[in-house]
């Protein structure tokens, strides 16, 4: 029977994974001993953790930390949160030992296509990094439009954290569905977009053109929605791009639909249009 810490689908285990398994356990192994841990010390704080979780999952029996840390075993997400615990180790970080990054979560998941409009559980976190340019162009003009990827000299990684100046928490990130054109010039279907939480209120808002006009991003009973709105009396209008050829939607509010914040940045692709006119 195969045990439970062990990878599945083990046919598809290249020799470069196996010694990222292997490399993993010896670096839980040094850790260990850098603590002047015994394998018993560390079995006994285990069963205090299961004790207090209420689950026998977060055990790590004598026999099982000796295959974690020699023969490359995967501990279960039980153990791994064990481990951590007890070595003072970000769970995050290990997992990146066992070659999982989590900070690839979101470029994963752009990369999947939903239809429905939805928003983002990811966060930072102060993990992963992004490439931004540490030395450009001295040349570049940046009053006007620029191909980037020509001029820049030299790439580094930036810690996600030093973000944080951006006020990056206030905020949260949804997807648009790839069938969402409500938005449609001005928000194409699967773009990304940014939403400030602090910025809940419709209110009477004056605009001179459809750029300045604000737009939520909303939660109802049937999912998610992004569209400009109008608060008449206890029934809040979402009003979707004229152009979009999409009909308004009315709730009762706050009972049926909820304001997630406002939608203040946008990344997106231009061939969307494109794309419909070829389905119609």
């Amino acid at each position: 029977m195969e045990p439970r810490d062990s990878t599945t689908s083990r046919q598809f285990v290249t020799l470069a994974d196996k010694r990222t398994l292997e490399d993993a356990g010896q670096r839980l192994k040094k850790v260990r001993e850098r603590l002047g841990l015994r394998y018993r010390d560390v079995e006994q704080a285990s069963l205090s953790i299961a004790q207090r979780q209420q689950n026998d999952e977060f055990s790590i029996a004598l026999s099982r930390l000796a295959d974690i840390e020699n023969k490359g075993t995967v501990p279960t997400i039980y153990r791994l949160y064990s481990l951590c615990a007890i070595y003072r180790l970000d769970l995050m970080d290990v997992l990146q030992w066992y070659g999982v990054d989590g900070s690839a979560l979101p470029a994963e998941a752009a990369q999947i296509e939903l239809e429905k409009t939805h928003v983002l559980g990811f966060g930072t976190g102060g993990h992963g990094s992004v490439a931004v340019p540490l030395a450009l162009d001295p040349g570049i003009d940046f009053r006007r439009t620029t191909h980037l990827s020509r001029l820049i000299q030299r790439w580094g990684t930036l810690p996600l954290m030093l973000l944080n100046g951006m006020d990056l928490k206030s905020h949260r990130y949804a997807f648009i569905g790839t069938e969402d054109w409500s938005m449609y010039p001005l928000i194409a279907p699967g773009s990304l977009v940014m939403i400030d939480e602090t910025k809940r209120r419709p209110g009477s808002h004056v605009w001179a053109t459809e750029f300045e006009r604000p737009i939520f991003f909303f939660e109802h009973r049937e999912g998610f929605a992004c569209s400009w709105c109008t608060l008449e009396g206890g029934e809040l209008i979402l009003q979707p791009h004229p152009a979009s050829m999409c009909n308004p939607q009315v709730f009762a509010y706050p009972s049926e639909i909820d304001i997630i914040g406002q939608v203040t940045g946008v990344a997106m692709r231009l061939d969307q249009g494109r794309k419909r006119r070829v389905r119609s």
